[in-house]
This record gives structure tokens, sequence and C-alpha cells, in this order.
């Protein structure tokens, strides 16, 4: 009896045992499995590179497709469009696209003399221009800008309208593809038959037709130099109906043209 009491403790005991490791092995917390899982950071520097890849990527097939193809649209025309409706005005966009070898020699020359008198010089920028810009806006309440005939095509053709230092970074980039895909000829070509003119009016064939009633490639020297005097500010100046300042304005242009040499395109 002595015996069989003892082996039954002993059964129950272990039995006890058994079963207070099986409860707390079911209540302690069970360790995840190990899963090789990329970490956030990998993730994102994945996706920065895959972004890149696509951004130069199609960037620079949109550069090169345009030393071809003549662009057909800016969204600056469409937004000026969108502001003539909203001002109660018909949508207009008088764009006639013209050939580098139809516009008027003058014509080149007037917007070289103009806006960028080193343009076939320099690599897209012309820094001397830049310092002489920002040291004329310390002392000036009008901002005058420095940007080439390079930088305004990247401008017109790629970005959107307004001013910021994000705007102004991706206007750099392009300008630098300009310059290495395309030659001084596509640019001036692009340039001339994209900026705005007038209200409503883009390219140097539709203000020669608007303005003097003949095709771009007819255009005088004082015409050009007319048109090319209110390059920056087309909706408020007119070449044919001048203010003092815009006539000052086509006096030097005319000056700076008889200052050129050749211009070799």
């Amino acid at each position: 009896m002595i015996c069989r009491a003892f082996l039954l403790n002993s059964i129950s005991f272990k039995l006890n045992a058994i079963c207070n490791f099986a409860i707390r092995n079911s209540m302690a917390p069970k360790k995840a499995k190990s899963i090789h899982r990329p970490g956030i950071l990998k993730l994102i520097l994945r996706f920065l590179k895959l972004f890149f890849i696509l951004y130069f990527g199609i960037t620079i097939f949109w550069v090169i497709a345009l030393r071809f193809i003549n662009p057909p649209i800016t969204l600056l025309m469409i937004e000026r469009g969108f502001e003539r409706k909203s001002d109660g005005k018909d949508w207009k966009i008088d764009k006639q696209w013209v050939d580098f070898d139809d516009i008027a020699d003058p014509m080149k020359r007037a917007a070289v003399a103009a806006e960028d008198q080193r343009f076939l010089d320099h690599f897209g920028f012309d820094f001397k221009a830049m310092e002489k810009a920002i040291d004329k806006n310390q002392h000036s309440h009008k901002l005058i800008g420095g940007s080439t005939i390079s930088q305004q095509t990247a401008k017109n053709v790629f970005l959107w309208p307004g001013r910021s230092y994000i705007r102004k970074g991706f206007e750099a980039y392009f300008t630098v593809l300009e310059e290495l895909f395309w030659s001084k000829k596509r640019i001036m070509e692009i340039y001339l038959n994209e900026i705005e003119m007038g209200d409503g009016i883009y390219g140097v064939e539709a203000a020669s037709q608007a303005y003097y009633h003949k095709s771009a490639k007819y255009l005088t020297k004082h015409e050009a130099a007319a048109i090319a005097s209110i390059f920056p500010d087309p909706l408020k100046w007119s070449p044919t109906n001048p203010s003092d300042y815009v006539h000052h304005r086509q006096y030097l242009i005319l000056k700076n043209m008889r200052r050129l040499g050749p211009l070799d395109f």
C-alpha cells in the first residue's frame, strides 16, 4: 500500500509538472519566424533609382525627338488660352511654324542683339550677363533677367510658366540637354517659332503677319528690331504702336545689330 501510494504520488507530481510546462509554453509569446525582407530604406533607394532612370530616359528622348519634330504647343500657350477665356475673350493660339531658312536674317540678328549677344559662343549660360543682372537687380526695383536664348527656349518649350528655384533647376537641366543634342541653328529656329509675341500670338511668322501683314521671310531690319523690342513684355508692348521706352529699345537693338559680326549658324 505504501509503495502504491508513493507510486501514485510520483505519477501525479510528474503530470502536474507536465501540465504546468505546457501551460507556460502556450502562454509565452511566440517568436516571429525570420523572413528575409528588404528594409524600408532599401525600398526607397530602389524607387528613387527607378524614378531617376525613367526621368532621365524620358527627358533625354524628348529632347532628342524635338531635334527632328517641331513642338506643336507649349504649356504657356495653353495657360494663356485659359486666361483669355476667363477674361471673356475667344480662345486664341495664333502660331504658324516657319523653317529657319524662311526667317529673314535681320530677325535672327535682332533676336541675338536683343536677348543674347554671346549666343553662338556659350554653352547655354552667359555667366557675365548673370552677374550684371544680379548687380543691377540689387539697385533697381525692376528685375532684369540674365537668361540666354537657350535658357528661354528650354523654359518656353519644356516647362510651366512661373518663377521658382525648382523651375530654374529644371530650366538649367533642359538647357544643357539642348546644347548637347541640338545645334545653335535648331535652338534659334525653335526659339523664334515658340516665343510669345503678343496676345495669343506665338512665333515670328504669326507676329510678322499680325503686325506687318507679310511673311517673316521679308522682314526688314527695322521691323525685326521692333518685334525683338517687345520680347520682355509682349502682352503690354506693341512693335507697331511703341511707347517711348519700347522705341528706345528698338534703337538700341538696331545699334547692337550693326555691331554684331557674322552669325555663323
